[in-house]
């Protein structure tokens, strides 16, 4: 039984930390500058003007979606879900 409580706390102890990654600032920085990058690479190989501008346009709305997404899901679970959390 004690082990059995310990494999849980263990498997909290990582939930808890794969949300806080998921949600942390550190990860949709990198997320955003890996987007501006590679929106800026696409840009360059299909010779669009102005790439380095031009991937601000997919950056933005990546951190927008990123500020949206959490108003929303809170919307959800309180008004559609509806289950005691």
């Amino acid at each position: 039984m004690t082990e059995d409580i310990k494999q849980i706390q263990i498997r909290n102890a990582k939930v808890e930390a794969d949300k806080a990654w998921e949600t942390s600032k550190t990860r949709k920085s990198l997320l955003a500058i890996l987007t501006y990058f590679i929106a800026v690479g696409v840009l360059y190989l299909i010779n669009a003007s102005n790439p380095w501008l031009g991937a601000l346009v997919p950056t933005v709305g990546f951190l927008l979606s990123t500020l949206t997404l959490s108003i929303i899901k809170n919307f959800w679970l309180k008004w559609i879900y509806k289950k005691n959390l």
